[in-house]
């Protein structure tokens, strides 16, 4: 039988053929019911993003600031003459230690001198005119007691002894002011200190206030910096100024405590910063005029909350970040940004305790998007 197809071709054709068409059946029903229950299945959920947040607590942050200054005398004192005239001898000089009273400097004194020696001829005549209108008001009025004398003739004489008393008074006082003058032209140290400066030579003609000799008193000091107006930004009350740090910049190991005790109201023309004096309380004796100092102190702001600079997010160009809600879906908060760090940002408002804020990923997220979280560094 077998052998009898093998050698009928037109039926060996038909067999093939027909096995062909059945193949060719059974692969469209294949398709048919696959496409048929493709087309029965549910479409994928939309994908749930991974991504990395932290639950936010905010904390009062110690603000650090530095700066540097150098150390100036807290009481320092122009010296000059009261009067003028030529200087014919300065003792003081720079660096050299003086005492309370001790003669700075002298100016040419002949002309008081000789101010005082008139001044005094002045009281002797004065005192000689009185002398003679007190007489002369004895008798008239003895007279004038006795009815040998009119009262207008002893009013007179009164007059005359009322005006000599006066004219003695002003004797008295024209003789002090020379005596006084006198004694200015010797410039005298108003306290312990030292010389830090000398404003003229001998010889040289001085006039009234004219800088003489600079004293400064070594027993209190300040460390004076120069400070820009950002710095001043959130500051504290300033009742309650901050301990500062002062530091030598030649050697850091030496230190001393101080506390802001001036800041000046006007900015400095040139360099448009503003003066800040620190008190230095017990200042090493190698913290000398004029030394470089850095300051450094710590200022308590206000709760704050820090996040690393990862999870700030940019909104119609102010500052924003993903806050994860209680759906588990992000929405886009607006912050009020303190300061910028090297890699955080300081928000000064905007969050609250317990806010959960993505701070990796937030450049692929989109509002009302469904997120999973990992928790990230608590800040």
């Amino acid at each position: 039988m077998i052998a009898e197809l093998l050698h009928n071709r037109p039926l060996r054709r038909r067999l093939v053929a027909g096995s062909i068409a059945v193949l060719a059946c059974g692969a469209a029903m294949v398709w048919h019911g696959a496409r048929s229950e493709a087309s029965n299945a549910k479409p994928d959920a939309p994908e749930t993003k991974l991504v990395k947040a932290v639950e936010v607590t905010p904390v009062a942050n110690a603000d650090v600031r530095t700066a540097i200054g150098e150390i100036r005398p807290r009481l320092e004192s122009d010296l000059g003459f009261r009067v003028s005239g030529k200087l014919i001898k300065r003792m003081a000089e720079i660096g050299s230690t003086v005492k309370k009273g001790e003669v700075l400097a002298r100016i040419d004194d002949q002309d008081y001198r000789n101010r005082l020696l008139s001044a005094e001829a002045d009281v002797a005549a004065a005192q000689a005119v009185l002398v003679e209108a007190s007489a002369a008001e004895a008798r008239i009025g003895a007279l004038l007691a006795k009815g040998f004398t009119t009262r207008a003739s002893y009013d007179a004489t009164l007059k005359n002894l009322r005006s000599a008393e006066a004219k003695l008074k002003s004797a008295n006082i024209a003789f002090q002011m020379a005596k006084d003058q006198l004694g200015y032209t010797e410039l005298h140290a108003d306290f312990d200190g030292i010389v830090t400066a000398t404003g003229a030579e001998a010889g040289q003609s001085v006039n009234v206030g004219q800088m003489v000799a600079r004293v400064a008193d070594p027993s209190s000091r300040d460390a004076v910096f120069s400070i820009a107006e950002a710095a001043f930004a959130n500051t504290p009350d300033t009742r309650r100024p901050p301990k500062v740090t002062v530091s030598l910049l030649s050697n850091p190991a030496i230190t001393a405590t101080g506390t802001v005790r001036e800041i000046a109201p006007v900015a400095d023309a040139a360099t448009r910063t503003f003066q800040v004096k620190v008190s230095l309380e017990n200042a090493p004796a190698e913290m000398r005029f004029g030394a470089s100092v850095g300051g450094r102190a710590e200022i308590a702001s206000a709760p704050v909350v820090v996040l690393p600079g990862s999870a700030l997010f940019d909104k119609d160009g102010k500052p924003a970040v993903w806050v994860v809600t209680a759906t588990s879906a992000v929405e886009l908060r607006p912050v009020a940004v303190a300061r910028y760090e090297t890699d955080r940002v300081v928000v000064s408002d905007g969050l609250a305790k317990g806010d959960i804020v993505v701070t990796a990923g937030v450049n692929r997220l989109r509002e009302h998007e469904k997120v999973r979280t990992v928790e990230g560094e608590e800040k």
